[in-house]
């Protein structure tokens, strides 16, 4: 059979799923018919892949049929609970369906921290457009005074916790929701998270003091970062389904979006709170051994790149074998 008779045989079978998938479709199925659908696609996949295994058909029908297996396993029953299969399974498989968004805000938040290393490099009031005055000023003191991390130190432990989580917290949604404007909300988000990083570093280099701020700020600024640049992805997640609905309505489009990228931030709350919990607790000891500083920091990166780069891979395979027993 020809490729275009083909979908045009199936293509209102295919779209039924996408509407099932995406909950347009309201109509209530049994185990059964579920079960009957994804054999039907099944099917259609394998066809598709031993006749047109080039074609864009086999490649949307192999994603159509990750989705539908995904989503008949979100609503299987586990014994552990709603929350253990949500940080098990359903966030990992989210990010590892949104790498690309992840890696895009990456990418931008990078470019954005050298343009504001390089402005604060070739322009030294830079530094007190971006991070202010009163805090320039207050650093420099301390940076006589032998101290240049005591801004951590001048607040109490609690209170400095919850300001800063409540903070990263919100910085995280703002990120994620002004993807609303077609992604360009989020990318300003970015930019002035990126641009005021970079400046902070490039200061803290210009005084001779970079290696103070290294093991002092990146105790609590791993975690928090890497955060900020994951929240990003999700922002650029809603934006996109604006820009790009594919198959689905604009609407359909959106509503996925937003739940994807409300899935992301919902996973990033933890991650804040530790961050701010290290930055309310732990940064303050600038005098701790540079092991211990170390410790941390690689200790946080390697979390964040299992979790959200190694791991989602791994779930995302599994999730495939049950696709793979029904090819030919």
């Amino acid at each position: 059979m020809r490729e275009p008779l083909f979908i045009k045989k199936n293509i209102a079978s295919w779209k039924n799923v996408e509407a099932l998938i995406s909950n347009s479709n309201k109509q209530k199925l049994s185990p059964d018919e579920l079960a009957n659908i994804y054999i039907d696609l099944s099917d259609d996949y394998a066809y598709a892949k031993t006749n047109y295994p080039k074609s864009k058909t086999a490649a949307y029908l192999n994603q159509l049929l990750v989705n539908l297996h995904q989503k008949i396993y979100k609503n299987k029953k586990e014994k552990s609970g709603r929350f253990f299969t949500f940080w098990k399974y359903e966030l990992p498989l989210e990010v590892y369906k949104q790498r690309y968004r992840l890696l895009y805000s990456f990418l931008f938040f990078f470019t954005f921290v050298l343009i504001g290393a390089l402005s604060e490099a070739n322009e030294s009031d830079f530094s007190s457009l971006i991070l202010g005055d009163h805090y320039v000023h207050m650093t420099k003191e301390n940076i006589k005074k032998g101290d240049p991390m005591a801004v951590y130190k001048g607040t109490d432990e609690a209170v400095m916790f919850l300001g800063i989580t409540i903070n990263n917290v919100r910085v995280s949604f703002l990120a994620f929701v002004m993807g609303i404007f077609c992604s360009v909300g989020t990318i300003y988000v970015l930019m002035m998270n990126g641009i005021m990083l970079g400046c902070f570093q490039y200061f803290f280099y210009e005084y001779g003091v970079l290696k103070q701020s290294l093991l002092t700020v990146w105790i609590h600024g791993t975690l928090e970062i890497s955060a900020i640049v994951i929240a990003g992805g999700a922002g650029i997640v809603l934006g996109n389904s604006i820009l790009f609905p594919g198959t689905y309505s604009r609407a359909d489009s959106f509503r996925a979006g937003f739940k994807s990228g409300l899935k992301i931030i919902v996973g990033l709350v933890p991650i804040f709170i530790t961050a701010g919990f290290l930055e309310g607790y732990v940064t303050r000891h600038t005098e701790m051994p540079i092991y211990l500083s170390l410790f941390i920091i690689f200790g946080s990166l390697t979390f964040i790149i299992w979790y959200f780069i190694i791991y989602p891979k791994k779930v995302y395979t599994n999730s495939l074998k049950p696709i793979e027993k029904n090819d030919y």
